[in-house]
């Protein structure tokens, strides 16, 4: 069978443990609070009514593309592609390329920035694996001015990272409803992952604080995650409607 990312990629091998997937979220979820163009996913309402069920639509979406074989991987693109054309026809205008790169450029950021916060670094080659998944991912969706190479996404995303970010509104009113959402102790925990995890131009701008005490927490979790007592300290972590989300997760690698 083909599919649309090779079965020993790298990028399976990160899309398919829910602790990486996790992280992944968590840094999402601070990059699309401070993006510009974050009130187009304010137009429909989804995104304050229920920031995680939008933000695990996001990686679910994502997962579908690369467990995918080649022809329902393009068909799970084209279905994006019509979603955002459908929005974009009800409030009269285009969302800008610039705003599917940034999103793009995210994934492919924090899928490396996970993996090696909770596995071990990656080679350049591997890096550059992970970029050309996604950067197809984006030549399917018609984008325009996409990176020709690893090397070029990475002086893009340093670019996108200085200009098309800014802390507004949006951005309070998204955290209110992280915490809302979450609850105290699982706001906190969010947002250490996000102290961990995302590049330096987005903690600086975000309430993440300045201490991060999860990482001595993280030590012992990576000794001990493969272990009874570390999937329990995991599934403790997460708001109960997404438990079984993200545990089959884990089971859905294990199947590929």
């Amino acid at each position: 069978m083909d599919f649309f990312v090779d079965e020993h990629s790298i990028v399976r091998r990160i899309w398919g443990k829910a602790d990486t997937i996790l992280f992944i979220f968590a840094g999402a979820a601070a990059e699309f609070a401070l993006n510009k163009a974050v009130d187009w996913l304010y137009f429909t309402g989804k995104l304050p009514a229920d920031p995680l069920a939008r933000l695990f639509s996001t990686v679910a979406y994502s997962r579908q593309i690369i467990f995918s074989e080649h022809d329902a991987a393009l068909k799970a693109i084209d279905k994006i592609n019509a979603i955002h054309k459908g929005v974009e026809t009800s409030r009269g205008s285009q969302i800008p390329d610039w705003a599917y790169r940034d999103v793009l450029f995210l994934l492919i950021d924090l899928s490396i920035r996970s993996y090696e916060l909770l596995e071990k670094p990656l080679s350049v080659a591997e890096k550059a694996e992970v970029f050309n998944v996604f950067n197809r991912v984006g030549i399917r969706m018609r984008l325009t001015d996409l990176p020709a190479d690893y090397p070029h996404y990475l002086k893009m995303r340093k670019e996108h990272l200085e200009t098309n970010l800014v802390n507004s509104a949006f951005t309070i009113d998204l955290y209110q409803q992280y915490k809302k959402h979450l609850g105290f102790a699982r706001y906190q925990i969010l947002k250490q992952a996000q102290l961990l995890t995302v590049p330096a131009q987005i903690s600086q701008q975000l309430p993440l604080g300045k201490t991060a005490w999860l990482w001595p927490v993280l030590k012992v979790y990576k000794a001990i995650k493969n272990l009874k007592p570390g999937k329990f300290l995991r599934d403790a972590l997460l708001p109960a409607q997404y438990k079984v989300q993200i545990q089959g997760m884990d089971q859905a690698y294990a199947l590929n």
